[in-house]
């Protein structure tokens, strides 16, 4: 009998530990995993230029029925039985059907503002509240919600500082057994990692673990301290879900 597929939508924004959280995932034996799937489609449909625009345009499917269609409902390799889904939230344009919520087991990974626009800004200058996707990650909260599930809320901070704990329980909150090879993983790229990644995830590729977490001074333009506050509200309206370590 061919065991059911568990798949994991993972939803967070960027500079979040979301690609170290990927490999963690990924060095799981019966794990699969998929890299933002809808980078392409949130290109197309909204005009913005990123790096590695070409590249991402031609390496994925540009519509979301396909991207659902194909990649997220796909048979895994002999093994697994985890597919686990990296999604940015503000790839998902309002446009993108939720129908198929329902099948997936959800997570919600979040950082404070402050960190995430000072680590975002040194690989994009240009920055909006839209584009770390705070107010998304909270609707889609909302909508999973909805739905009568109880999403698990983690935060990267308490991730570096307690990585197999908060691991232990974000897999014992996904219904999934903990495996300690979540906790460290070979350097170097992956085939999985998605074409954006000789911009993005040079810090990662050279890890083999989560970080140890390190307080830093945190530096932000006038600019900068408003796009934190305008996404402080949704940022403390998922934290008080948040599981602790």
């Amino acid at each position: 009998m061919t065991e059911k597929v568990i798949r994991i939508a993972m939803w967070s924004g960027p500079r979040n530990i979301s690609t170290a959280m990927m490999r963690a995932w990924e060095n799981r034996a019966d794990t699969a995993v998929v890299d933002e799937p809808f980078y392409a489609c949130y290109l197309t449909r909204t005009g913005i230029v990123h790096p590695m625009q070409e590249e991402i345009l031609a390496s994925q499917a540009n519509k979301w029925q396909q991207v659902i269609e194909g990649e997220l409902s796909r048979s895994l390799s002999a093994g697994q039985s985890i597919q686990y889904q990296k999604h940015m939230t503000h790839h998902m344009v309002d446009e993108v059907s939720s129908s198929w919520f329902a099948s997936l087991r959800h997570a919600f990974l979040i950082r404070n503002p402050a960190e995430v626009v000072a680590s975002y800004s040194k690989k994009r200058a240009e920055l909006s509240a839209d584009d770390i996707g705070f107010r998304r990650q909270r609707e889609l909260f909302e909508k999973v919600r909805a739905l009568g599930i109880e999403p698990p809320v983690i935060e990267s901070t308490d991730v570096l500082k307690a990585p197999r704990a908060s691991l232990e329980k974000l897999c014992a909150a996904l219904a999934v057994p903990f495996d300690s090879a979540m906790l460290s993983w070979p350097q170097g790229r992956r085939s999985s990692d998605g074409a954006w990644a000789p911009h993005w995830y040079q810090n990662v590729e050279n890890s083999t673990g989560f970080a140890p977490y390190e307080e830093k001074q945190i530096q932000l333009s006038a600019a900068q301290l408003r796009v934190v506050n305008e996404c402080l509200d949704d940022y403390h309206a998922l934290a008080e879900y948040k599981i602790k370590p």
